[in-house]
């Protein structure tokens, strides 16, 4: 019955932002020049040279333009993000999530003895812990959905999935403490509540099996060699 209820939540939650989401007004080419000082970290074209951050390329300009809006308003706790947005304005919050939506993820490669398993979490859950699918929101090639403000999770760093697993649950299960990363901006506590009852091992492998899917592929396939 839980999961039902749960698998419910995320049904009502990816049709209520669907009004809330409009359209994406930015300018590409002016979020490009703004775009270079982001580029230490997440690289020129949002494909970012290291695991500790986040590729942007390709992702869905609503989730990028809410994590910056989350980050300036402190929804969203990172202090090195939050010193970058303090002097952005709306508009160029809106260029930076056309520009970088605009790029193409570069696909990673999955752990080959990781990928049973995430590949079975990421399309099934875990129905007996009531873990759903994350296919049912993040879509069975990994491209999120946009209208919704899912994330794409499509040749993501499988670090940084991790990491984000991690602080959510962290929050999810209350381990608050001095040196506990949590993260709290996720619509109805969904993230919180998923990842509270995911294993580490579940986390490894979910997050190695997406860095390997390609969302420009419809069967999503895996590179995992």
């Amino acid at each position: 019955m839980k999961f039902l209820n749960l698998t419910m939540l995320l049904a009502t939650i990816v049709v209520i932002p669907v009004a809330q989401a409009a359209d994406n007004a930015g300018n590409a080419e002016a979020g490009k020049a703004k775009a270079a000082v982001c580029a230490a970290c997440h690289g020129p074209d949002g494909n970012s040279p290291s695991g500790q951050f986040p590729n942007l390329a390709g992702q869905g300009a609503p989730y990028l333009l809410k994590q910056l809006h989350d980050f300036k308003s402190g929804a969203r706790v990172n202090a090195i993000m939050q010193g970058q947005v303090a002097n952005l304005s709306d508009q160029d919050m809106e260029n930076l999530a056309a520009y970088f939506s605009s790029q193409t993820v570069h696909p990673g490669q999955a752990d080959p003895k990781l990928v049973a398993q995430g590949e079975k979490l990421f399309r099934g859950g875990d129905p007996a812990n009531g873990v759903p699918a994350c296919s049912g929101c993040h879509n069975p090639a990994g491209q999120g959905v946009d209208a919704a403000r899912f994330p794409a999770l499509a040749g993501q760093h499988p670090e940084y999935v991790e990491s984000q697993l991690r602080a959510f649950r962290a929050a999810g299960r209350g381990d608050l403490g001095d040196d506990v990363v949590t993260r709290k901006n996720d619509p109805s506590k969904m993230m919180e509540t998923i990842a509270a009852k995911l294993s580490d091992q579940q986390i490894r492998a979910v997050a190695s099996f997406v860095s390997g899917l390609s969302a420009g592929k419809a069967e999503g396939k895996q590179a995992a060699d």
